[in-house]
């Protein structure tokens, strides 16, 4: 019974993930260049080889944490632009977002600040694909502003670079602030993606 493709498939996720789960753990205190496959595997509880049915190296470990933390973020940040009217509207419901995912997954946070010019080039590599298509999304609402009538593609695409740059200067630092700090940090973002 335990040999049927899906109890395989489902067992072979949660492995998966686990290795996942366990590599996020341990890039709290160090970076993924400095990782081991057997740290990884360790905490698991499964053979080194059994990391190879599921990554490639470390780096491709590494390049799916990338796409779990930013991954899902696309849908949020398209939602918030969708959904409000007004720049100043969409300033505040994106630094909105952007603590609330920071409050609920601070360890991929973490990770992404740290990789975003950290040694393992592939990792930088998606970080910085998630980035752009990140900028594409928003360089997509902005000529629909008034603010920016008469702007050309390449200015607005410019300037959906700098908000998304500033959004994860801001989330990098709302990961140690308390909450007064971070309702400091929230105004001061606002304010100057509003400039």
């Amino acid at each position: 019974m335990s040999h049927t493709p899906g109890v395989r498939q489902a067992q072979k996720q949660k492995t998966r993930q686990a290795l996942l789960d366990a590599g996020l753990r341990l890039l709290e205190d160090q970076s993924l260049s400095s990782l081991g496959l057997r740290e990884v595997t360790r905490v698991v509880g499964v053979a080194p080889a059994a990391f190879y049915r599921h990554f490639r190296d470390m780096a491709d470990l590494g390049v799916a944490l990338v796409e779990e933390a930013l991954g899902s973020l696309h849908a949020m940040i398209r939602t918030v632009l969708a959904e409000q009217d007004g720049a100043q509207e969409r300033i505040d419901r994106t630094v909105e977002v952007v603590a609330a995912h920071v409050r609920a997954h601070p360890a991929h946070v973490r990770f992404v600040a740290r990789e975003r010019h950290g040694g393992v080039r592939a990792v930088r590599e998606a970080i910085g694909e998630q980035l752009a298509l990140f900028a594409d999304e928003v360089a997509e609402v902005l000529p629909g502003q008034s603010e920016l009538t008469g702007w050309s593609e390449r200015d607005a695409h410019m300037l959906a670079a700098l908000y998304v740059d500033h959004l994860v200067m801001t989330a990098s630092a709302f990961l140690e602030a308390t909450p007064e700090e971070a309702e400091r940090i929230a105004g001061r973002a606002r304010q100057q993606l509003r400039r």
